[in-house]
């Protein structure tokens, strides 16, 4: 299967006029440089994975990583039905539930949803799943998942691994002993390395696994509550190392929220050479945080950019980064898809910001505004969500032969199980005027975006490579045979429809479950 080819959808922002006559492909001739790789167009993509690898309750690609040769994948299962179990979800204003999922914890925690990691080999175009977390006594007395996803994976050799090992971190349910991280020399053998909550405190989880030199970093990003807790305020907004995870000495090389208490959790860390960015999620609006990894921790942290880059609330957590030609770019996000109703924020897209080598920032897409006097436009031409109203994440970003890619969360295929009186004005205009349908038809599903040079971007898909369900790109991963993209789907494995007399029935949803996308020119599959 063959992504449909999206790059003509939406206007191209052309670099500015290099001179020479134009070429058939747009690009002027006799330059005085080499023209470079072109990039990955939609068209240059196929599927080799859907259906949640064969179980629709595998609706995370949270993970990925080349290792040995292939590439790993951990999932997490059963999204939704943990979502509509928590009280912050209770409310949402939904005709339905999307998918068909128990009605209590007790039912929840009869489903199996044990995470998995899988590994695919790129020569045979195979999957074999590599390890199933295992069941463990909960808190209740009776077994429970492990772990329930697998957030980060990072390739890192400790003080005391042979050789260089692949790193995981486990996601805990709430009735699980906590999170650990796990690790395989191999990709066959799978051990847990850390104790339990891997810290002193009821951690469940950690998204943000990072190496610089012979440290391992991390953050925690949940504390342990009824079922996996508050997923991203932790109460420890602190960057921890180590040189070997499974002594269980782990170094602060922060201060609490860098000493600032709206400051409640540090979603994201990217390494660019020897600097150390943090990304926060803060009410007032996310900041980012950078410092040279060398001496004696804690480290001396400087301070980018505070109150969302000066977009306030509506840039409430840096969802994503990423080191390219130099630069550092942020992706932001408004936690609950865009929409915070706990904290009245929103609905708002999200934006790109660029950190610069000297510490100052650019608006690559999102909102103007001024500043010191100043009018900031973004440089790319393009409003916030790559001008789509409904991308309430960059979730993530990825570089890949000299290209970057950066991957949103879509909730416009939401809207089909929403009331929409209860709805955004913005989006409930829209599909009151157009119909739900017509608008899922034309904007469902992620965008991914390219760009060789951090300010010109094109279209990769715009509607999920053709599959409205594919609401997030949440995995980019560079290989040697070519890019992979691991979206979010939650739409399995049984989904609501409603029927010819307007009443909502569950049925199986064969497009519903993570995807995995598989880009390379035709000149390299054929080479």
């Amino acid at each position: 299967m063959t992504a449909h080819e999206d790059d003509k959808r939406s206007p191209v922002f052309a670099p500015a006029e290099m001179g020479g006559a134009a070429a058939p492909g747009g690009l002027p001739q006799d330059l005085p440089w080499p023209v470079p790789q072109r990039g990955l167009a939609g068209g240059d993509f196929t599927s080799v994975g859907v259906g949640g690898l064969g179980d629709g309750h595998n609706n995370y690609a949270h993970s990925m990583a080349y290792f040995k040769g292939k590439l790993f994948l951990g999932t997490t299962r059963s999204n939704l039905c943990m979502l509509k179990l928590q009280s912050s979800y209770a409310d949402l204003p939904l005709e339905v539930w999307p998918v068909d999922c128990p009605q209590n914890m007790d039912e929840l925690y009869k489903l199996d949803r044990r995470a998995q990691i899988w590994a695919y080999d790129v020569a045979s175009g195979t999957w074999d799943m590599a390890y199933r977390a295992p069941l463990v006594e909960g808190a209740e007395g009776q077994m429970v998942p492990r772990e329930i996803g697998y957030r980060s994976m990072a390739i890192y050799q400790s003080a005391t691994d042979p050789e260089p090992a692949l790193y995981i971190a486990a996601w805990a349910p709430g009735r699980a002993p906590g999170a650990h991280l796990l690790r395989t020399y191999d990709g066959v053998t799978f051990d847990r390395v850390t104790k339990y909550g891997i810290l002193d405190t009821p951690t469940s989880v950690t998204r943000c696994l990072t190496v610089i030199g012979d440290k391992l970093f991390f953050a925690p990003t949940a504390r342990r509550g009824s079922d996996g807790g508050q997923q991203n305020t932790a109460g420890l907004p602190i960057v921890f190392e180590t040189t070997d995870p499974s002594t269980d000495v782990w170094t602060e090389v922060s201060e609490p929220g860098f000493g600032d208490l709206g400051n409640m959790g540090i979603f994201t860390l990217v390494a660019e050479g020897n600097q150390l960015y943090a990304g926060t999620f803060n009410l007032e609006g996310a900041q980012v945080w950078a410092a040279e990894v060398m001496g004696t921790p804690p480290y001396r942290w400087r301070k980018i950019f505070d109150k969302g880059a000066r977009r306030g609330p509506l840039n409430q957590a840096v969802a994503s980064m990423v080191a390219f030609n130099g630069c550092v770019y942020v992706g932001t996000g408004i936690q609950g898809g865009g929409t915070d109703r706990v904290n009245n924020v929103g609905p708002a897209a999200a934006e790109v910001i660029r950190i610069n080598p000297d510490d100052s920032w650019d608006i690559v897409t999102g909102d103007v505004r001024v500043m010191d006097g100043h009018r900031m436009e973004p440089v790319s031409g393009m409003r916030a969500g790559f001008g789509n109203f409904f991308n309430g994440y960059v979730w993530n970003m990825g570089v890949h032969d000299g290209w970057i890619y950066a991957g949103t969360y879509d909730w416009s295929v939401t809207m089909r199980w929403a009331r929409l009186d209860e709805s955004p004005p913005r989006a409930r205009h829209l599909f009151e005027e157009l119909g739900t349908e017509t608008v899922i038809a034309q904007e469902g599903g992620a965008d991914l975006w390219r760009s060789r040079d951090g300010d010109n971007w094109l279209p990769v898909t715009r509607q999920g490579f053709g599959n409205a369900y594919n609401f997030g790109i949440r995995n980019i991963v560079s290989t040697p045979h070519g890019l992979f993209v691991g979206t979010a789907n939650v739409f399995g494995p049984r989904v609501a429809v409603r029927d010819e007399d307007g009443a909502w029935t569950y049925e199986d949803n064969p497009r519903g479950g993570l995807e995995v996308w598989f880009g390379r020119h035709e000149e390299e599959a054929t080479g």
